[in-house]
């Protein structure tokens, strides 16, 4: 297999995997943020949420649901905020595994990645990894 990378690019592009794959987890785990209601342990992220009260109109009660799931549609997520830091994160994670994969394929065929390609290629990274960042963190 030819590479179109030197030693660094390939641990650039090996780690730019490795990180990519740990965003993507990230933002499909619903551990964002963890609490306690009706003394319950729960968990939700952007679009995730684990053990949450639903009210149960017959017996005139809030219960817990005590499992895992997707808000049923996108303006089910609690707010606005939320909602803009689902697709921003989202967003992010895209970029970051579609440069990842590429730089992946680069250590395999040679002639891929270019030096011009592979600054543009980490432009693409770091604004990326900005959108994934900012959005969790709230800036």
């Amino acid at each position: 297999m030819a590479s179109s990378l030197t030693c660094a690019g390939v641990v650039w592009a090996l780690l730019s995997f490795l990180c990519a794959a740990a965003s993507c987890v990230g933002f499909f785990m619903p551990y964002w943020l963890l609490g306690s209601q009706l003394e319950k342990s729960v968990s939700f992220g952007t679009f995730r949420r684990c053990s949450y009260p639903v009210r149960d109109e017959s017996r005139q009660t809030t219960v817990m649901v005590e499992q895992c799931g997707r808000y049923a549609s996108f303006q089910a997520i609690p707010s606005a905020e939320w909602r803009i830091c689902t697709v921003v994160t989202g967003l992010g994670c895209g970029l970051l595994l579609l440069v990842a994969l590429t730089a992946l394929m680069g250590c395999c065929v040679s002639e891929l990645i270019s030096r011009t390609v592979g600054r543009v290629a980490g432009g693409i990274q770091f604004l990326g990894g900005k959108c994934s960042c900012g959005a969790r963190t709230g800036t």
